[in-house]
């Protein structure tokens, strides 16, 4: 049974850092994708970032690049996503995803997901 358990979200100012955890059960996340994606109200939910391999193989959206790191903890099967200089534009409902294929920032190709950590930037 695989279970995705998100947390590490809140509100802070813009220029802040957050740090979310997505904790694994069911799989390792060695050897499985995992991917962060979030939704903002009224918005199409989408990739922000994907690590394959323990971090051989990582994937960004542009919006992202140079502000977010995706890390794992193979001991702690736990997936990170590391936000800094967040932006309001940044705020939404993350996701932690794994499995499935396709595109590595596409959603719908995505198997397990959790039920999501809020981010609020202001």
């Amino acid at each position: 049974h695989v279970q995705l358990v998100e947390s590490g979200g809140g509100s802070v100012q813009t220029g802040g850092s957050l740090r979310l955890s997505c904790v694994v059960s069911g799989y390792s996340v060695h050897s499985v994708r995992t991917g962060w994606f979030r939704q903002a109200p009224g918005k199409e939910r989408e990739g922000v970032a994907r690590i394959l391999n323990s971090g051989d193989i990582t994937t960004y959206a542009d919006s992202v690049k140079g502000r977010f790191t995706i890390s794992v903890d193979n001991a702690k099967n736990t997936v990170y996503l590391q936000m800094n200089s967040l932006k309001p534009e940044d705020t939404g409902m993350y996701y932690c995803a794994a499995a499935g294929s396709g595109p590595p920032l596409h959603a719908a190709g995505y198997q397990y997901w959790g039920q999501g950590t809020q981010v609020t930037v202001s």
